[in-house]
């Protein structure tokens, strides 16, 4: 979603912009409009589904995308690290699009998230895209992680007994709404309170409806809320108001 890139611009120029408060098991949290989640009272920033060198993998299999996807979701993130200045950096997998893109990463955008990390704790989820973790790259790689009251993980997994207090991707959330005359779909974070799906950050990374199969038993749709990223704000919408 490049509009992203365009409003993480024009932050740095003191442009406002307005994310929504909420809380995963009791632990206070903000969605960004850039896509990323922020813990004030951690000091943790978490993103999900960047899929570095999408551009690059494709083009491995003979398949031409733009190759700019990479240095673009990376500018979107350093707009947020610079927004938030978080101790701790949290990526939920599939940080980049297959195998081989953390070992053959250009040495330009290498130092760039070496820059971002410098001075920061920062964590390497490993996704279903990149289950080996990183190579030459700061922070660690692990499966999962428990802080916190918190487990931060790539694929959620159905109710059980560590899953409350669920932060995950892999899904891309999105959501419909009604917008005066037209229907919006938009990329969204997605809790009930006792979990939170991340949507992907990646800019080149698609989405799926929060009504579609693969949703089903991972929500109390009671409790179920989509905080849809617009273009310089969240719009938060309760389950049974969207469309689908």
């Amino acid at each position: 979603m490049l509009s992203r890139l365009a409003l993480s611009e024009r932050l740095s120029t003191g442009f406002e912009c307005f994310g929504a408060e909420t809380a995963i098991n009791g632990v206070a949290a903000l969605c960004d409009p850039l896509g990323g989640l922020y813990m004030p009272d951690l000091s943790l920033l978490v993103v999900s589904d960047l899929h570095l060198e999408k551009g690059a993998a494709f083009a491995r299999r003979g398949m031409m995308l733009p190759p700019y996807d990479t240095i673009a979701t990376l500018k979107i993130l350093a707009s947020l690290i610079a927004r938030y200045d978080p101790k701790i950096v949290v990526s939920l997998g599939d940080n980049f699009h297959d195998r081989k893109g953390s070992e053959h990463l250009p040495l330009p955008l290498r130092e760039i998230i070496k820059e971002m990390a410098r001075g920061r704790e920062w964590i390497w989820i490993n996704g279903n895209h990149d289950p080996d973790g990183t190579v030459d790259l700061p922070g660690s790689s692990v499966d999962e992680m428990f802080y916190a009251n918190l487990v931060f993980r790539h694929e959620p997994k159905l109710k059980g007994v560590d899953t409350k207090g669920e932060i995950a991707g892999h899904l891309h959330p999105s959501a419909t709404v009604r917008r005066r005359d037209k229907t919006v779909r938009r990329p969204c974070f997605a809790t009930d309170g006792a979990r939170l799906l991340m949507p992907a950050f990646g800019v080149m990374s698609g989405g799926l409806d929060l009504r579609h199969k693969a949703m089903r038993g991972l929500f109390d749709h009671a409790d179920l809320i989509a905080h849809l990223m617009g273009r310089d704000r969240i719009y938060s919408v309760r389950f049974g108001s969207l469309l689908g």
